[in-house]
This record gives structure tokens, sequence and C-alpha cells, in this order.
């Protein structure tokens, strides 16, 4: 439940809007209704036991500014802290903690794993909204993706095979292709102005952005009209009408040409350069464009970052295209190749792409 008071809004007194997550139960009635005089706070149900899955099903976009804990006798919540400050996904979160108990090493212990702050009871609840407000507004509260990419691109390191199979496979292909690519650049730049390869910005194994080759599939200042597209998502949520993918169905945006060479993927081809230059692999997670990364930095489903990036993986050859795909089954389909790929599985997915290339769905 995520309650707020348009009456008394903190945003109003200091200028910032802060979202709280509150999680305990002895300090609760207590605290409550200054909390919700000032700040948005979901509190229903949180304790201690479950607070972490409610982070793990955030996002980036809709983690809390602040994590507001109350001490227990048995410690947990100093282990809980101390899982929290590992996770580079949440170290721009802020976190106090509150005791109904009188413990004196308790705060040097807090303080130790770079708690915020730690108020005893008793103490004045205008104080502790102050305090809060004062936090929100002068710290940095949300990670961005190349701080993300900083802290957890070291955790994957491309094995040797994948890698000499990249190269020698991409060399092969681009030498055997390169008349195909000079047609396909003809007709591109003959049926509309701009340039014959789209870059875009993705986000890759471990946060890593870069540009991303394609032929051009679109009129150019496509990019500028998707909010406008919105309702033709293949992946939105009916209910929120929010979602971590964008497919759009019937996209108007498609030119003739684009039709064709997306239709035969035959615009995926440049990415054969991204391969070599190692930003991605041949097989692995779909590199992502910002705006869906964003959506998927939860402990959740951050493992699909964890492992290689790649020009063809399980989506593509499992169900790319079909309407009755849910998100949560794409986000599975990641997480899983991530945490089980290997030269075999590679070898299979390669040969179920080819029948995957001619998709039915106008997607």
């Amino acid at each position: 439940m995520i309650l707020s008071s348009p009456i008394n809004n903190l945003s109003h007194q200091t200028g910032v809007h802060a979202k709280v997550a509150y999680a305990g139960s002895e300090l609760k009635e207590m605290i409550l209704p200054e909390l919700l005089a000032q700040f948005e706070v979901e509190y229903d149900g949180l304790d201690l036991d479950n607070i972490e899955q409610y982070l793990n099903d955030q996002s980036l976009l809709t983690l809390p500014d602040i994590i507001l804990l109350e001490a227990d006798k048995k410690e947990n919540w100093l282990a809980l802290i101390s899982r929290i400050r590992k996770n580079p996904l949440l170290q721009g979160i802020i976190i106090v903690v509150v005791s109904a108990f009188t413990n004196k090493a308790w705060k040097k212990k807090a303080m130790s794993l770079k708690v915020h702050d730690f108020y005893t009871y008793p103490f004045p609840l205008e104080d502790i909204c102050e305090r809060l407000g004062f936090l929100v507004k002068f710290k940095l509260i949300k990670p961005k993706l190349a701080e993300l990419a900083e802290q957890v691109d070291v955790r994957y390191k491309m094995p040797l095979y994948k890698r000499t199979f990249d190269i020698i496979v991409c060399s092969v292909a681009l030498l055997i292709l390169s008349p195909l690519f000079l047609v396909i650049a003809a007709l591109v730049r003959l049926e509309s102005k701009g340039p014959i390869i789209y870059k875009s910005k993705r986000v890759g194994t471990g946060y890593k952005i870069f540009d991303f080759y394609k032929f051009r599939s679109m009129r150019t200042g496509a990019d500028k009209e998707i909010a406008t597209l919105s309702s033709l998502n293949q992946y939105s949520d009916t209910e929120t009408g929010k979602s971590a993918f964008v497919k759009i169905k019937d996209d108007p945006r498609i030119t003739k040409v684009g039709h064709f060479i997306r239709n035969t993927s035959i615009d995926e081809l440049p990415q054969l350069f991204n391969v070599l230059k190692g930003d991605m692999s041949l097989v692995g997670n779909r590199p992502l464009p910002l705006y869906e990364a964003e959506m998927l930095t939860s402990n959740e489903w951050t493992t699909r970052f964890l492992g290689p990036a790649g020009l063809t993986g399980l989506w593509q050859i499992s169900k790319r295209g079909k309407e009755e795909m849910s998100e949560r089954e794409r986000k599975k389909l990641d997480n899983y190749y991530a945490a089980n790929y290997s030269f075999w599985l590679d070898l299979k997915i390669i040969i179920g792409t080819f029948p995957a290339l001619l998709q039915k769905e106008k997607v």
C-alpha cells in the first residue's frame, strides 16, 4: 500500500519529493502518521523478513529513496543492511534505522555499515522527518546506468572459446555477405533520406553502454515518435500501461525496404561488427535500449546483464514475434541463458536461429 498526504507534502516544504519504505512494527503506529503527512510511504506488510523481496520487485525507476528500518533485538537488521550495502544497484538508497530499544553498541555498528542515521526512542518526530528531507535533497538517490557498468562489469569475462568462435565466424560471415551489404545499403539510401546504418545506445553485459548497429529500417526521426505509439506495444501492461520492453505492432514508422529487411532479419547483420569489436557475442541476451534497461535493474533481473550480450539468443528461437509471449517469460529466458550458457547451448541456438529469421508477426 502506498499512501501520501496531498495537504502537507514534503515537496511543498523543502522542494523535494521522496518515497519511503518502512519496515517494522514496534514504532510503526507512532511514526507513520508523521511520515504519511510528508512523504509517499510504502509500509503495509513490510518487515525485516520481506523488505528484500520488496526491493527485488522494484526497478531502478521505482526503488524507494529511503529505507526506514526498525532495529530488532536479534540484530537481524544488521545482516539485512549488510546485504543491501553489497548490492551495487542499491548503493544510492538512503538507510535510516530507528530503535525502540536502548543499545549503546548498535549506533556504532550501524555507522560502520554506512547507515545515514540512527535514532533511539524517544526522539522528536519532526526531527527525523526534517533529517529525511535533508538527506533526500543532498544525497545522490539512484545510481545511473554508467555507474552500474563500472561496478558490475568486472563480474563477467568472456570465455576464450566464445570470443575465439565469435571472431572466426564473424570474419567469415562478413567476407561472404559483403555483396549483400552493398545491395541493402543502396536500397536503404534510394528509398529515404538519412544514414544507411542506424546507431543507437544499447546496454549490454554488466550494464556496459555501447553504439549498436543496424541497417536503418525506419524513417529519420522515428525515435522521437515512440511516446505516441505506446498503445501499440506488444508487451504493454494492460493495468498500468507500462512495460520494461517495447515492441510496436504494425509499426507505422517502418519503410517499405525496412519491412523486407526486418522480416528477413537482414537489418541485424551490421551487428557482426559489434561482435568483432567485443561489444557483444554471437549468442547471448539482446542488448537493450537505455529506457528498457532502466526498468530491469532490480535484483530479480540483474542476472541477464551478468551474462554475455548477443546477436541471437533463446528469445529469438523460442517465441520471437508471438503475441502470447509475456514480458516475464522473456525475462526468464534471458536469466536462464546468462546462468547456463555453454558452447553446446550456443550451437543449438545458432542452428535454431535460421528458421526463426522469417517472422510471421509484424513486430
